[in-house]
């Protein structure tokens, strides 16, 4: 029996320091009703609480991406989250103004979600769809990869050990995916990478079931085919990663 109390007291200390190496967020959720006519304004991220480097840094670099989503005004100084709602709202308001027939509402809806965390590295996908008038709005999703052990965001680049490697594997991944021969052009089938060559996607991110590229909608196809997303699953693709990563 004592064999018994002692793996439970292995397993229970086990997940302890496990999740010691997670993050602690709570949702920061904004909703701008400033008034019956102004633009509908949703914000529904996750906020790191502690006083630490990386939880500051993961902060910031929300508000950054908000801030250039919602900012209208080139012109105006905007350091907040609050001050870029005010520049979407005078966005509507000027063009109202300008064409009082143009009744169409204004609409910002952004969330976000950490997708993928371990000891070291964190995602967090931040989901935003914005319609300013128009057939449609735009839906675009971006990826934040964090470094955990020194607090700093990282670039694509410095995701991989060899860029240019990756990009090759990723290519051969893409075609078996998309359909597209490997002995022909990659916009054989339709597809408008941008001189005709493979590229990876301006958004690679950390899942739980293998590193994702997304391409936005016009990135390298129609609106109308949506985003184009590919995961490669952990056991293939560690060898190109700087962080191995354990499932």
């Amino acid at each position: 029996m004592k064999y018994i109390y002692i793996l439970l007291l292995l397993l229970l200390v086990s997940i302890s320091c496990k999740n010691e190496t997670l993050l602690t967020f709570e949702t920061l959720l904004i909703e701008d009703k400033t008034c019956e006519n102004c633009p509908v304004v949703t914000i529904d991220i996750p906020k790191a609480l502690e006083k630490t480097p990386i939880s500051k840094n993961i902060n910031i670099a929300l508000q950054e991406e908000i801030i250039t989503l919602l900012n209208f005004d080139e012109t105006t100084n905007v350091t907040s989250i609050k001050t870029a709602i005010a520049s979407f709202n005078e966005g509507y308001t000027k063009l109202k103004d300008k064409f009082p027939e143009e009744s169409t509402k204004w609409e910002a809806v952004i969330n976000g979600e950490v997708l993928y965390e371990n000891k070291d590295i964190l995602t967090i996908a931040l989901d935003s769809y914005i319609f300013t008038g128009g057939a449609h709005g735009y839906s675009v999703k971006r990826f934040l990869n964090f470094n955990k052990k020194n607090g700093v965001e990282i670039e694509n680049w410095e995701l991989f050990n060899t860029k240019f490697d990756f990009e090759k594997f990723a290519e051969i991944k893409f075609r078996v995916q998309e359909n597209i021969p490997q002995d022909q052009p990659i916009n054989y089938t339709g597809f408008m990478f941008e001189e005709d060559s493979f590229y990876l996607p301006e958004n690679i991110g950390f899942t739980k079931e293998g590193i994702q590229l997304l391409y936005n909608q016009y990135e390298v196809a129609s609106y109308a085919d949506g985003p184009i997303t590919i995961t490669i699953p952990y056991n293939e693709a560690n060898k190109y990663l700087v962080t191995e990563i354990k499932k």
